[in-house]
C-alpha cells in the first residue's frame, strides 16, 4: 500500500520533470493550454458543480457556518467568472524570457537579466476551490509546475477541477504533470510537503493564521507566509458622506468571507455624528454586527438594538481580528494621527483605505500606512490580482520579500544573468 511519502515522491518527481519540460514550451502552447482550461470549465460544468454540491452537502452536515460554506460554493456565475480569469491570464504577455535589463559595460560585455520560472510551486490551501484554478493557470503561464494540496472540505471539487485542467493541458501539447493534486486528505501530507525541498522551490499557503504560522515555522524551502487580512477603512473629517457610506458598505458586505473585506471602520469624531448613523442603517439592513468603542456606541443612541441594528461593545481582541463574517469593529478617533496609530498597532499590512476630500490627508495615509495596498476613496475589495490587471493571483502577500500584494505572473518568476561577449577574458 502506498504511503504519503511514496505519493509525495511520485508527484514531486513528476512535477519536477514537467517543470523542466514546461520551461522549454513556447508561450503560445502555454496560452493555448489555458484557453483549453477555460473551455473545459464550461464543457464540464455539470460534472464540476455536481462535485461541488457533494462538498457543500458534507459541509452542511458537518455544521460549517454560512460564511465558510460561501467560500466553498461554486455556481454557474462563479465558474464563468473563474473561466474569464483564466482567459485573462492567457491573454497577458508571456513573462518567460522577458529581458528585464541589458547594458554594455566598459569592456564591451553585454550584461542583462532575463525572467525564468521558479520551478515547482507548492500550494497548501483551504476552502476555496477557485484557488485550484488560479494556481494552475498562473503557474502554467509563468512556466512553473504546481503541486496542490487543498482541504478535505473541497476534495471533490478540487479533484474535478484538476481532472479538467490536466486534460486541457495535454490537449494543448504541454506536460499534464505540470499540475499535480493530492487526492488524499491525509493531514500527514502537509508536514511532508513542508519538508520536501528537493521537489518544491516555493511554498504558498492560502488559509487561516494557524496554517500560515505552521508554514512559517516548518517550511524547509522559501515560503510566502503573509496574507492574513485585518483591513481598515478610515473616514476622514473631510470625507464625502455618501461616498463614505458606499465604500464602507461595499468593503464589508459585498463579499465578507474574503481576506480583503473590511474588518474595522475608523471614523473621525468631527464627522462621526453624521456618518455613523448613515452607515449603521445600511449595516442593519445587511445584518452586520457592529462592535463599537464607547464613543461609537454613544453616537448610535439608545435604540441601537432597534430596527435590526446590532451594536455591541468591542473587546481588545476585536481590533486585531480578521472576522471573515458580517462583523465590523467601529472606532471613533480625533485625528488622522490617531487613525494611523490604530492601523499600525492592529493591522496586518494587507489592505487599508482612507475616504477623504483632502489631498494632504490622502497622501499622508498613502505614505505612512505600511500595507501591501493602500486605497484612497475606494473599497479595500479591489486588492485582487484580477482587479489589478494580473488576470488572477496565487496569493495576496503581506511579506516584503520576495513579493508583496497580489502575486501574479511576474511574482512567480526569478531571473538569470546573461552575459554576451566577443572574446573578452578577465585580467
Amino acid at each position: 500500500m502506498a504511503t504519503t511519502a511514496d505519493e509525495l515522491a511520485l508527484k514531486g518527481s513528476a512535477a519536477r520533470e514537467a517543470a523542466r519540460q514546461l520551461a522549454k514550451t513556447s508561450g503560445a502552447v502555454r496560452s493555448r493550454a489555458l484557453l483549453n482550461v477555460a473551455d473545459g470549465l464550461k464543457s464540464r460544468q455539470e460534472e464540476i458543480l455536481d462535485a461541488n454540491e457533494r462538498d457543500l452537502s458534507a459541509g452542511k452536515r458537518g455544521g460549517l457556518p454560512d460564511h465558510y460554506l460561501d467560500r466553498l460554493l461554486l455556481d454557474p456565475d462563479r465558474l464563468n467568472a473563474i473561466a474569464a480569469d483564466v482567459r485573462s491570464v492567457a491573454a497577458l504577455p508571456d513573462p518567460v524570457g522577458e529581458v528585464m535589463e541589458m547594458r554594455t559595460v566598459s569592456n564591451g560585455l553585454q550584461v542583462g537579466r532575463r525572467r525564468v520560472p521558479l520551478g515547482v510551486i507548492g500550494a497548501i490551501y483551504e476552502s476555496r476551490p477557485n484557488v485550484t484554478v488560479d494556481f494552475s493557470s498562473l503557474c502554467l503561464k509563468s512556466g512553473n509546475a504546481v503541486i496542490l494540496r487543498g482541504g478535505s472540505d473541497t476534495i471533490n471539487s478540487n479533484t474535478a477541477l484538476a481532472k479538467t485542467i490536466r486534460a486541457a493541458i495535454a490537449d494543448a501539447g504541454a506536460p499534464k504533470d505540470a499540475v499535480q493534486l493530492f487526492e488524499s486528505t491525509d493531514r500527514e501530507l502537509v508536514g511532508r510537503m513542508l519538508a520536501a525541498r528537493e521537489y518544491i522551490d516555493l511554498l504558498i499557503p492560502r488559509g487561516g493564521q494557524e496554517l500560515i504560522n505552521r508554514v512559517a515555522r516548518e517550511a524547509a524551502m522559501p515560503a510566502v507566509t503573509g496574507g492574513v487580512g485585518v483591513c481598515h477603512t478610515y473616514v476622514d473629517r473631510e470625507a464625502d458622506l455618501d461616498m463614505a457610506a458606499d465604500i464602507v458598505f461595499n468593503a464589508k458586505v459585498q463579499r465578507y468571507s474574503v481576506c480583503n473585506a473590511m474588518d474595522t471602520l475608523i471614523v473621525h469624531s468631527a464627522i462621526a455624528p453624521r456618518c455613523l448613523p448613515k452607515i449603521a442603517a445600511r449595516f442593519a439592513e445587511a445584518g452586520v454586527e457592529m462592535r463599537c468603542d464607547l464613543r461609537a456606541l454613544s453616537l448610535l443612541g439608545p435604540n441601537r438594538r432597534a430596527n435590526g441594528l446590532r451594536a455591541t461593545p468591542a473587546t481588545e481582541e476585536d481590533w486585531s481580528t480578521e472576522f471573515l463574517d458580517l462583523i465590523a469593529g467601529v472606532r471613533v478617533v480625533d485625528s488622522l494621527d490617531e487613525a494611523l496609530e490604530h492601523i499600525e498597532a492592529y493591522g496586518s499590512g494587507h489592505s487599508d483605505a482612507i475616504v477623504t476630500e483632502s489631498y494632504s490627508a490622502a497622501m499622508r495615509f498613502v505614505d505612512e500606512v505600511d500595507s501591501s495596498a493602500v486605497f484612497v476613496n475606494c473599497s479595500t475589495r479591489f486588492n485582487d490580482g484580477g482587479q489589478f490587471g494580473l488576470g488572477a493571483e496565487v496569493a495576496i502577500s503581506t511579506n516584503k520579500f520576495h513579493a508583496r500584494g497580489p502575486m501574479g505572473l511576474r511574482e512567480l518568476t526569478s531571473y538569470k544573468w546573461t552575459v554576451m561577449g566577443s572574446g573578452q577574458v578577465r585580467t
